[in-house]
């Protein structure tokens, strides 16, 4: 491709500009032979194991259905290795029971974030709606519906049982002067997470909760609701409050956090027709994904970043302490930039703020620049419990800038780097590859030693081939917006980016994982079979075909869920589509219950509600059966779907300032582009489509 405003597909045997199957037409394909929706999870039963409960977040707030605590983003207790999330007591801890024995059903909607827990007997239907409201994120909400079954003339009662207790190992809590009506308590963590910082302070303030709910004999059915506000000041859990209470009066608590995800889903669609558990695993991931992100509107400043557990998790000791990793920018973040800009700003954004910490931990390790932390919480200074993975997985500042590439090639936003200082961190990383690498008089390159690579199972290792392809590519990328801003760039910057060691056996013709990796040694991850994708790395098929065969023989089976969607895109590359479908129902293993919560690994152990894992497996479908891949100057796609998957449906595909419908069948691929309002850039860019095998383009017109 020659210029930013095309996009590029291999030759299908027929290609259409404007998609012939509406919404209401797939889904009613989709649901031909099984009625069931996929967006809708149920169960009659809950899974014995309560970290399968459905997590409910909101990018500001997370809680485990029916947990005593919940997490709020920013909210970190204990210092360095020991810092955490703050466990915060949840007033919303409640259970329904109905005097007569009923049929119970608990019910997550995906199309709408609420969580149902019903009982049927034969005098009543009792409902229990949970979720965090999405246009609201300060917001949990319980309602509680009463509906009669029979006409009497008696009153029915439910009980509610709390389990809640306003105390914290974490935060020192008192009770504040009731407000309007609600509870009000607020104290502040224990420990600051670095020294002589501040200790981050909470307030909550709740609608008392009665010990039962009645419907009186004249009512045959009613309503109450049950809202919790959580701010990091007085002023604003007062305002956060005041606001429920007027949604709440006007009959609009729900319906605005209904509107705010009809919002959410108009932005992004990823449905195929095929098996239920592969669309379901599908809509999952999508769900839990954009639960962890704030909403489209909120000020992205208050946004602190995405752990692998999402908000709901990361308690002491537990689900990687709620910190943030590569995870959130190598695994999670592409497959939501793809459809929201906005929501990508917030995680650049995030890592904008950690610039000062990031410096810190340069200047302790005697290197120049900015190093963001391996686990990262608030200030930006490295947090991780053992040392040698802050001192050594460095990856991590390839992985930040690949994040930030992926952007401005998405959406070509100059703000982000200038006003934004995006240019900061791109820079400020480049400094710190300079001034950490080493050159080797004998093979002249520069060599980068001592680290451990995404492979945990090896460290102290010197050129790790994807840590080094990261770093080279994180380089250049700093020369090429340094020349768009006329930026002075060292010549150092483009000089270590040229020789730069990347490992290559010649003999064996494969990328060995550093120097001195034996073929056939064990791995953990996903690691070197990232070259390829999401890196880009040019190799030849056959040397991609063999980094796949070599690694995935030794892959540990047992390992992180987010390794078998690479291998999967891996294959789909190279035309092997069932090959990569059984590769990817290999995560099927790591879906626990009926709530489609994933564990990191396949034996239900490790972080729960895994987003990392869901992320890859995400990307297996987004990137991989699209084969979409975000260049420099055009966005490329070579569908390729496998045999069980009839119709895939990728909709709200954001792209210099339009959104891209794309429709994938066996033979055919539909695009149609509608305006996007918000891409980073002042006005939408007309977009053609160029067929590589002819050179053939077709012009695309926004919003036709």
């Amino acid at each position: 491709m020659t210029n930013t405003n095309c996009a590029a597909i291999d030759e299908l045997s027929s290609l259409t500009t404007s998609t012939r199957w509406t919404s209401k037409h797939f889904l009613k394909m989709m649901t031909a032979s099984d009625p069931i929706d996929p967006y809708i999870f149920s169960t009659d039963t809950l899974p014995s194991d309560p970290r399968f409960l459905p997590p409910l977040a909101n990018g500001r707030l997370g809680w485990r259905v029916f947990s005593r605590i919940m997490h709020m983003g920013g909210i970190y207790n204990g210092e360095k290795g020991a810092c955490h999330r703050a466990d915060i007591p949840c007033p919303l801890a409640v259970t329904m029971r109905t005097e007569e024995e009923g049929k119970h059903s608990y019910t997550l909607d995906t199309h709408t974030g609420i969580f149902t827990h019903s009982v049927l007997t034969s005098c009543v239907e009792a409902s229990q709606l949970f979720y965090a409201h999405r246009q609201n994120p300060n917001l949990l909400v319980m309602e509680v519906f009463l509906k009669r079954q029979k006409t009497t003339e008696e009153p029915i009662t439910v009980t509610l049982d709390s389990s809640f207790t306003p105390y914290s190992h974490d935060i020192t809590l008192e009770d504040a002067p009731d407000y309007k009506g609600g509870r009000h308590i607020f104290g502040q963590a224990v420990s600051p997470e670095i020294p002589g910082g501040l200790c981050p302070s909470v307030h909550l303030i709740w609608t008392p909760l009665s010990s039962s709910v009645t419907l009186l004999p004249e009512q045959s059915q009613s309503r109450w609701g049950f809202m919790l506000a959580v701010a990091e000041s007085c002023e604003s859990v007062q305002a956060c409050y005041d606001a429920a209470l007027e949604l709440f009066e006007h009959g609009d608590l729900q319906s605005s956090h209904l509107r705010a995800w009809a919002e959410v889903w108009l932005g992004s669609r990823v449905e195929l027709a095929g098996p239920l558990p592969l669309s379901r695993a599908v809509i999952g991931c999508m769900f839990y994904l954009l639960s962890a992100f704030p909403s489209l509107t909120e000020a992205p400043s208050l946004f602190g970043g995405v752990s692998p557990g999402g908000l709901s998790n990361g308690g002491q000791g537990q689900d990687y302490w709620g910190h943030v990793f590569w995870d959130q920018d190598t695994w999670i973040y592409p497959s939501i930039a793809l459809f929201y800009p906005n929501l990508a700003r917030a995680v650049l954004d995030y890592r904008v703020r950690t610039i000062e910490g990031a410096k810190v931990n340069a200047q302790q390790q005697g290197y120049k620049g900015l190093k963001f932390p391996w686990e990262s919480a608030v200030s930006g200074q490295e947090v991780c419990p053992e040392d040698i993975y802050g001192q050594q997985e460095i990856h991590i500042n390839g992985d930040v800038i690949l994040a930030f590439q992926q952007y401005f090639y998405l959406t070509q936003d100059l703000g982000m780097f200038k006003e934004r200082r995006g240019s900061e961190v791109v820079w400020g990383v480049a400094d710190y590859w300079v001034s950490r690498v080493t050159w080797n008089p004998e093979d002249q390159h520069y060599h980068i030693k001592g680290v451990m690579p995404p492979d945990e199972y090896y460290y102290n290792v010197d050129n790790s081939v994807y840590t080094n392809s990261v770093a080279k590519s994180s380089l250049q990328f700093a020369v090429d917006l340094a020349n768009l801003l006329q930026h002075p760039a060292p010549p150092e910057w483009q000089q270590v980016a040229d020789k730069l060691k990347i490992p290559f056996d010649q003999e064996l013709n494969y990328h060995p994982e550093f120097d001195g990796y034996r073929k056939g040694s064990p791995v953990k991850q996903a690691d070197a079979v990232m070259l390829g994708y999401p890196l880009g790395l040019s190799m030849s098929p056959e040397v991609r075909r063999n980094d796949l065969e070599s690694y995935a023989a030794v892959t540990d089976p047992h390992g992180p869920a987010m390794s078998w969607g690479m291998f999967a895109v891996g294959w789909l590359e190279l035309d092997e589509a069932k090959k990569a479908q059984q590769v990817l129902e290999q995560c099927f293993k790591n879906i626990q219950g009926p709530f489609q919560v994933w564990s990191e690994s396949s034996d239900g152990s490790g972080a729960v509600n895994f987003l990392t894992g869901m992320g890859g497996f995400l990307q297996a479908v987004l990137f991989g059966y699209t084969g979409i891949r975000i260049q420099k100057d055009c966005l490329c796609f070579a569908p390729l779907v496998p045999d069980e998957v009839a119709v895939l449906s990728v909709k709200g595909v954001t792209y210099l300032g339009n959104k891209l419908d794309m429709l994938v069948e066996k033979q055919e691929v539909s695009v149609a582009v509608r305006k996007q309002e918000d891409a980073g850039s002042e006005e939408p860019c007309c977009l053609e489509i160029v067929l590589k095998s002819s050179g053939h383009i077709i012009p695309l017109t926004p919003g036709q």
